[in-house]
């Protein structure tokens, strides 16, 4: 645990996928075709919490979403990256937008298109219900599902470690 203290302890950038991270990966349609998602307060009060701490928060998710639009703009995240198929290339720009090593930079993901960037930053994290594949390469794996406490989690083991 002390290794993952001492990652956590050089993140200034956190960077969360959406779908499967900060909620339960379950995709919701309206009768016409809207898309919904359920996110965690929890999860959300955590994040403002790390932002109060000093960590930039950062959204990078595969898919577009007002949905997610939204929850961003009630939380405060300002760099919000949607429909992003090269995350890894996102991941850098961010990065030299930011004046930051990948050292500084975490990310938690849950997917196998995840592994490029969740292999380049700093503090690797993932959901427990991510792949075997997912969670054998990152440094944390929460115990709290995801969309349901896993985000807080690792706000909590981050502002913690500070």
């Amino acid at each position: 645990m002390e290794e993952v203290l001492q990652k956590a302890r050089r993140i200034r950038l956190m960077i969360f996928d959406v779908d499967g991270v900060l909620t339960d990966g379950t995709l919701w349609y309206g009768p016409r075709g809207e898309e919904l998602k359920a996110f965690s307060a929890h999860d959300g009060h955590g994040i403002k919490l790390l932002a109060a701490s000093g960590v930039a928060i950062a959204l990078l998710s595969g898919r577009r979403s007002k949905a997610v639009a939204v929850r961003a703009r009630e939380l405060g995240i300002r760099r919000v990256f949607q429909g992003v198929d090269d995350k890894l290339s996102v991941f850098e720009k961010i990065l030299k937008k930011e004046r930051l090593q990948p050292e500084a930079a975490g990310f938690m993901g849950d997917e196998l298109v995840d592994l490029p960037v969740l292999e380049q930053c700093g503090f690797a994290c993932a959901p427990r219900e991510a792949p075997e594949a997912v969670r054998s390469r990152v440094h944390y794996v929460t115990e709290a599902p995801a969309g349901r406490g896993a985000v807080r989690e690792l706000c909590d083991l981050l502002v913690r470690a500070a």
